[in-house]
Order: C-alpha cells, then structure tokens, then sequence
C-alpha cells in the first residue's frame, strides 16, 4: 500500500532516531506536473510528470547533513538516514543551527482559509492544448502577427514536514496557467513580446484570447524600436517589470546577507530606505495567493509583518539560524527544498500603491524611459551600484513616441530607492504587488 507523504516523513525520522541522530526534520513533496507547447500550429511539446522526492536533515550538535532521495522504499530510507548521519558527523561546527524549540511552533492554522488549491479536476491534455491553440490564435489575429509560440499548463504540489521538535504539518497548491509569445517583422527588425497568467483557481484565469491578444498588441508595439538618446533622465519601471527593482531591496534585507557582512543595506536598520509615504509589507496569509503559507519550512506560524514601515527599514528577514548568528528573533521566513537547509526567504509581499494611474506618471515624466523589459543584470550587493540592460518606450513631452531597444539603465539603489513615486496599477493577484515607478536621474547609455 502507498503510503501518505506524512507516513514518509515520519518513516524518515524513524529511520533517524535508529541511525544515531539527535534531532532531525523530515520534508516528503509529491508533485504532478502537465504542459502542452503549441508553435507555428502545431503541437511541439506535450510533457507530463510525476514524482515524489523526500529529504531527510539529520543534527548533530551544531553539526547538519541534508539527503534527498526519490525512491520510497523502506531500504532506501534506512539507508539515507545512515548517510545523513555519517555526513553530518563529519560536517563542520556551526552553533546556531538547530530545530525550533516546540513553543515556537505553529499550531491551528486555517488551511481552507488560504484557498491554496483549486478542488475541480485535473485538466485533461487535450483542454490544456485548446486554451495553447485559443491564445495563438488570438495572437495571429493582429495584422503583422506571423509566428506565437503558445502553451497551456497545469501543477499541484503537496508536501508534509515533520520534524523531532515535535511539528507535523503539510499543505497542497494548484496553479492553472496559459501563456503566449508574438514575433512581428523579419530579419535583425525582428520584435517579440509576450503575455501570461497563472492562478490557483482555474475559474480566476482570463481567457486564453485575452492573453493572446494581449501577447500580439504588445510585439506590435515594440515594432522599429532604436536606441533611446544617452543621458540623465526619469525612468519608469511598468508593473510588469517593476517588482525586479524592490527584489533588490529585499535581497538586500536578507538575512544571509547581512550575516555575512555583504549587503549595501547592512548599516541601515532603522533609517529610511524608501520614500516616507511607503511601507513594504509581508503578508503569507492572503488567499489565493501563489506565494501564501500557512507555516514556514522550521514549523513557524507566518504572519503580516511590516519589512519598511512609511520609509523606514524595520527588521531583516530571518530563519532560525540567522536569528541566532544576529541575535534576533525568526521571522518565520525559512524556506527550503528536499535537498537543502532552510535559508530565510520571503512570501507575498506588497508596496504601498500611489493616487495616481501609470499614465499619469508618463505625463508627469515628460521626458525618459518607460521600460517594459530587462535583460542581463550586473548589481554589486555591497555598494547596490546597480546596472541592467533594458527596453521599452521612449516619451517626450508626456506621450509615448516610439519604442527603444539596446540600452542600458545605472544608477545606485539606494539613491534609487529613496526617489521612486508608485502608481496604482499593481495587480491583486500576484504574490508580488508592486505598481509601476518614477525613478528621476536615472543614467541611460543609448544612442
């Protein structure tokens, strides 16, 4: 009889406790994953996969191994169990990682509450391949449309983590997405654009036209683009692209990095970061949300916590261990794989929104850049010297003029960071909902 990804945890601590471990903590993940790839017409990929992968943290003092595995067999995890051990004896000395104590742990949370997975059946190939074909075919609609690449695609992972403290918990989470990519013109004029959408409910997803069309009205636009002029001007990041410039604050607050002494925030705890009006929250409770968890990968109930409050750095993100090398509380950030200790990371996150639409921003701009992509990054993590390749549109006097491709954006993050005015249009249903920014100064290497 197949067992329960909970009776695999805890067959892994068994298998543990026999093999000589001090303490340990146990993650089973099984996952079923199906895509169908539509190009020029015809199907070109149809991909399903299943598995089950379990990885065993064994603890030794202040020594740890990790060992993952796909085979459930009960030889196997004997076996693992005996190689976590004898590689954690042999691991080097680090006294701040450990379990959490069992008063730490989370207990009664709300899973339905989350709205993390879709109840309806799993689609079958051949729907998945309709919605491919739909968008495609919304995307050729558009005159000077000549070739999409198209794909439909469905997930659901479940994983259960048990642990010697005494945690045992375990969720699932579907997604549902569809997706396509537009080329217009030939040659070295060749311009492409895409669109996509991913929701945990099917019935939340717009339509596949509405994705394709999108994906074909947006490789128009980047028709004929050309270097934009080189100098100092405002730059506003689109929400498309927007959430990149804020994950740069965020790895910056990382507690690993300031642990490690690397960060370009590392003294700026307690001063401001972000201009006054704006806060970033954490919030790992919201439903139906991709990036929602009731409990991180230590057993620590999640909760909203505030990263920068109206301007102002509050804290790090934090696991146990680099808590305790900080001095400072978890925030119950950790997160981990079947294969890895946990390391702190964080969840949804949200910027507070501006009063005004994007299009105000542009009109407000006058002159610069509305960047739309970004390619190749070169950011120094010390100094936040930040450097990235990028695309999009050029505005003069307020209005969109004409597209731009092939330059490049500089400046310093933290001088960045402290100019950015939001706009309104962060989307709701994104783990990160970020809007569109003005950043003024900005350096741009074009024509």
């Amino acid at each position: 009889m197949t067992r329960s990804l909970e009776g695999l945890t805890e067959a892994l601590l068994d298998a543990a406790r026999r093999a000589g471990a001090e303490a340990a903590d146990a993650l089973a993940v099984q996952g079923t994953s199906l895509s169908i790839d539509i190009r020029v017409g015809q199907l070109e990929q149809a991909e399903r996969s299943e598995g089950i992968e379990l990885g065993l943290r064994v603890l030794m003092g202040g020594r740890q191994a990790c060992v993952s595995v796909s085979d459930t067999s009960d030889a196997t995890i004997t076996a693992v169990a005996e190689r976590a051990v004898a590689m954690a004896r042999e691991a080097p000395n680090d006294p701040h990682v450990g379990l959490a104590d069992p008063e730490q742990l989370a207990r009664g949370w709300d899973l339905a509450g989350l709205e993390l997975i879709d109840p309806s059946d799993e689609p079958a190939a051949a729907e998945l391949e309709q919605d491919a074909r739909r968008a495609e075919a919304a995307a050729l609609a558009h005159a000077g449309i000549f070739q999409v690449e198209a794909s439909g695609s469905y997930n659901r992972r479940q994983m259960h983590l048990m642990a010697s403290n005494g945690f045992s918990g375990g969720y699932a989470r579907t997604s549902r997405s569809v997706s396509a990519v537009a080329f217009t013109g030939s040659g070295t004029q060749m311009e492409r654009d895409w669109a996509g959408e991913s929701r945990i409910f099917a019935a939340d997803l717009p339509t596949p036209e509405w994705v394709g069309s999108l994906a074909g009205e947006r490789a128009l636009e980047r028709a004929g683009g050309r270097k934009p002029k080189t100098g100092s001007y405002p730059v506003i990041y689109d929400e498309r692209i927007s959430s990149s410039l804020i994950g740069h604050l965020l790895s910056a607050v990382n507690g690993a990095s300031i642990a490690r002494g690397g960060s370009w925030l590392r003294d700026a705890l307690g001063r401001q970061v972000l201009p006054e009006a704006l806060s970033l929250i954490e919030d790992p409770l919201r439903p139906r949300v991709s990036g929602s968890r009731p409990f991180d990968a230590e057993g620590l109930a999640t909760g909203r916590r505030a990263i920068v409050e109206n301007g102002i750095l509050t804290g790090w993100t934090l696991d146990l261990a680099t808590g305790r090398k900080l001095g400072m509380p978890s925030t119950a950030s950790a997160s981990r794989g079947t294969s890895s200790p946990p390391s702190p990371s964080v969840s949804n996150t949200e910027l507070t929104p501006g009063a005004v639409t994007r299009a105000d921003l542009i009109a407000q701009m006058g002159t610069g850049l509305l960047v739309t992509s970004m390619i190749g990054s070169s950011i120094n993590g010390t100094t936040g010297d930040y450097s990235r390749g990028a695309s999009g549109f050029w505005v003069e006097n307020g209005e969109i003029a004409y597209p731009v491709n092939e330059c490049t954006i500089a400046g310093n993050l933290r001088d960045m960071l402290l100019r950015i005015i939001p706009a309104n249009d962060a989307r709701q249903h994104l783990s990160s909902r970020v809007p569109s920014l003005l950043v003024e100064g900005m350096t741009l290497a074009g024509a």
